[in-house]
């Protein structure tokens, strides 16, 4: 037979509390003594309390959701940053609605109004499409990762020091030639300081160097198509040994498979170099040196300010923050085989 649902008045006649006291344990705990809120605890598990969790909302608004919108998932980043949020539910207990944007500002503003009408506390973005400004306008919390951040809090990389990071182990590794390869982006998103860490290494070490941007389209084939198109464009250059700094880590491994199809290993005449330390990296046919984002710490930082603001949205006069909070995370240069000379010469 089916079990009977345990109510309010089962846990009141139990603890000999009122209706109105078991209420507040679930809508306002801190309202109750450490010692009442451990009888009522109690009592949920002798009697075997499952909660209705669509009461809760509809009784106090709060439906424990966040929002993420992510440009894509091609991108090894992306599916990384997002396992890693998912993963926080066991510390934070907060649900996610996930949407990927694949960067139509139309679709991404749908998906938006779509997630307010679950109801959500917060909201985490990572897509570019939609300014901060429209993004504050929603009036809830909003956290942004990597990207134009000056209206809403944001959490990043110091792509700067990455840029600077990877230029120099290229040079140390005597290239003649360094490139950098990345997507067309402004210099007021983030990522555009790995551009300019790199032109600044390299002009100060009067290193030859090209940077080379273009739009690598809608999906992971015309990503693929794009740097063939590249990597034919960059043997035809004059350099003895060449230096590959690419934006992500899953650019740095399609062009490391295209050299490894035509040489059939990883010449000496190359040294390639990512950015994001997604799994990608450490599993590729020869495991790629990269520029460590540190994506769980930047998740870290994502939640406790996204937290912070909606702690604060439920409190019965809220106080909105006076500026946005904008955080930056340190990157960790880790080094493989693919500028790692011990390789080149058998000793690893």
């Amino acid at each position: 037979m089916r079990k009977k649902k345990v109510t309010f008045a089962d846990i009141a006649a139990y603890t000999n509390f009122s209706k109105t006291t078991i209420s507040r344990y679930f809508n306002d705990p801190d309202s109750l003594t450490i010692e009442n809120q451990e009888k009522i605890a109690q009592a949920l598990k002798t009697l075997g309390y499952q909660e209705n969790k669509l009461a809760k909302v509809l009784a106090n608004g709060k439906s424990e959701f966040v929002g993420i919108i992510v440009p894509n998932l091609y991108l090894h980043y992306y599916a990384e940053m997002l396992n890693q949020i998912l993963a926080t539910y066991g510390e934070h207990n907060y649900k996610f609605l996930v949407f990927v944007g694949d960067n139509d500002k139309e679709v991404e503003q749908k998906y938006v109004n779509e997630l307010l009408a679950y109801n959500i506390e917060g909201l985490i973005i990572l897509s570019h499409t939609m300014t901060s400004k429209e993004l504050a306008a929603y009036q809830i919390p909003i956290v942004t990762i990597e990207r134009e951040s000056e209206h809403v809090c944001s959490v990043c990389s110091d792509n700067y020091t990455g840029g600077v990071q990877a230029a120099s182990l290229l040079i140390e590794n005597k290239c003649d030639k360094l490139i950098h390869i990345n997507a067309s982006i402004p210099e007021y998103v983030p990522a555009y300081g790995r551009i300019k860490g790199f032109e600044d290494t390299c002009q100060n070490k009067q290193v030859p160097y090209e940077v080379i941007t273009t739009d690598f389209g809608p999906s992971y084939d015309s990503t693929v198509e794009k740097l063939r198109e590249i990597f034919f464009q960059i043997e035809q250059m004059d350099a003895e040994k060449k230096g590959l700094f690419l934006s992500n880590d899953t650019y740095a491994n399609i062009f490391l498979n295209l050299v490894v199809q035509k040489y059939g290993t990883l010449p000496s005449c190359y040294r390639i170099i990512g950015y994001d330390n997604s799994p990608i990296a450490s599993e590729a046919i020869y495991p790629i040196t990269t520029i460590d984002q540190q994506i769980e710490t930047l998740v870290q930082n994502t939640m406790e300010l996204l937290i912070l603001q909606m702690n604060e949205m439920k409190k019965r006069v809220p106080k909105p923050l006076e500026a946005p909070i904008h955080r930056q995370v340190a990157p960790v240069l880790i080094q493989r085989h693919t500028t790692d000379p011990a390789v080149e010469m058998g000793e690893k």
